[in-house]
């Protein structure tokens, strides 16, 4: 009789609450025994989400710091992964947008990486890293050596994945230009449940952005395009450019910090439209407004390429610009779209189609591999 697979979950860092968890929280409830290996797990930084979870970090955890400023230690992250001890594993599934991929497994272990991205701040990302940091002089001087070491072992890493699966169409071509790869595309899962359209005399006269205040999420943008137009924008989310975003603001815009997921369902459903304007991998925020029926007014490129049907879910603007996001809103007629057209469209974005897709995706895999092994091992 074959026996049961043995199978090893690896993740980036545990310190947060996002998109990658949710595809790591699938993940585990395909393989519940399986361990999770991470370089670092904040408990209180995701609410205790995992504490029951077998998870196993590296070095780094018992570093002065610990998981709080693991970012004191990017230099000897690569070490980190590469230390951790997959040996004993038939199959490891990576949830990687940075160094997870990088594990070492043996020749009869097959190794799938779901990846997010290729690391942006090596890859796309890696000038305006640089330029946006908040750092002494010295250290933006001295930062490219490092990301140029990163750089070179980050491509050796991508070389040692067996399988590449892409969360969008965008990532997919990043992961052949960048690692010469072949990937398949499994749009990650969007959690529809507690979202629903209202009737549309019920919506509100704001619009609304969920987002991490961050230098690429372009917060700035829809700013300064709403203190143009007098328009209300409520903006729900936390960063490192929450003051200087805050100050930029006219009387108009609203910013709400961290709401619980009541309160954030409650505003997608009654907004006038979503606005999405910087350029995302995916994009789960966006599906999620178009779960509650709302139109999503989006910069189309990236993954709102791949997410938002231009004049049936929202409208896409070119330019990533305040006034071409001015222009889209000035004219924007909210009663134009169908919110039950657009919650069948976020429908195929689903928790429940995503588990499929990723099952079937990986025991398919996984059986051709082991029958070139010639391997005793099986899903039971």
């Amino acid at each position: 009789m074959p026996r049961q697979v043995k199978v090893a979950l690896v993740h980036d860092f545990l310190t947060q609450v996002g998109g990658a968890e949710r595809v790591l929280e699938v993940f585990h409830d395909l393989f519940p025994s399986a361990p999770i290996y991470t370089l670092v797990h904040d408990e209180e930084g995701t609410g205790g989400l995992y504490k029951d979870w077998d998870i196993r970090q590296s070095f780094i955890e018992r570093l002065p710091g610990g998981p709080k400023r693991y970012k004191w230690y990017l230099n000897l992250m690569p070490a980190a992964i590469e230390r951790l001890d997959l040996s004993e594993y038939d199959l490891v599934i990576s949830d990687s947008s940075a160094f997870a991929k990088g594990v070492v497994t043996n020749p009869d272990t097959l190794h799938i990486c779901y990846c997010h991205s290729p690391t942006r701040y090596l890859w796309s990302d890696t000038h305006s890293y640089t330029e946006d940091l908040r750092q002494p002089t010295v250290v933006k001087q001295l930062l490219p050596i490092i990301l140029n070491r990163l750089r070179v072992w980050d491509r050796l890493a991508a070389d040692r994945v067996d399988r590449f699966i892409a969360n969008s169409e965008t990532v997919q071509r990043r992961i052949e230009k960048f690692y010469r790869a072949e990937s398949e595309v499994i749009f990650p899962p969007v959690d529809i449940s507690g979202l629903k359209p209202v009737p549309v005399e019920e919506v509100s006269d704001y619009y609304l952005l969920v987002s991490r205040l961050r230098p690429y999420k372009r917060v700035d943008l829809a700013i300064k395009a709403f203190n143009s137009l007098s328009l209300p924008l409520k903006i729900v989310g936390m960063g490192e450019e929450y003051e200087k975003l805050k100050a930029m603001a006219g009387k108009n815009i609203e910013f709400l910090g961290p709401v619980n997921n009541e309160e954030r369902n409650e505003l997608l459903s009654h907004c006038k439209a979503f606005i999405h304007p910087q350029e995302e991998d995916f994009g789960i925020a966006a599906l999620e407004a178009m779960a509650a029926g709302r139109p999503v007014i989006a910069y189309g490129k990236g993954g709102a390429r791949e997410t938002v049907v231009d004049g049936q879910t929202g409208i896409l603007f070119d330019d990533q610009t305040p006034w071409d996001l001015v222009d889209v809103v000035r004219d924007f007629d909210y009663t134009a779209f169908d919110p039950a057209v657009i919650r069948a469209h976020a429908e195929k974005f689903s928790t429940e189609i995503f588990t499929k897709n990723i099952q079937e995706y990986i025991e398919r895999e996984f059986s051709e591999f082991r029958s070139k092994h010639l391997s005793d091992v099986s899903f039971i």
